[in-house]
């Protein structure tokens, strides 16, 4: 993708904002931003990994059934 379009920056509060073009939008709702030289780069944020999900769970508080601890069955190989 080689397209460029003019925009405009604005003030919101105490930050510098641009509003994204609609042909530039990044899937979801979280970005990255960094500066290399003189350029302003901003990717979609990688998915979080689900090590990083599973930490974000509340944890269950409800008690479950006892599970029965049989001995395992022969296998024949």
């Amino acid at each position: 993708m080689n397209a460029e379009r003019h925009v405009r920056l604005f003030r919101n509060g105490r930050s510098q904002a641009v509003r994204i073009p609609r042909e530039f939008e990044l899937p979801g709702t979280d970005a990255v931003m960094r500066k290399e030289g003189g350029k302003l780069i901003i990717e979609a944020a990688p998915p979080k990994s689900l090590l990083a999900l599973l930490a974000e769970l509340e944890p269950v508080e409800e008690d479950f059934a006892p599970i029965d601890d049989l001995p395992a069955e022969p296998v024949d190989i």
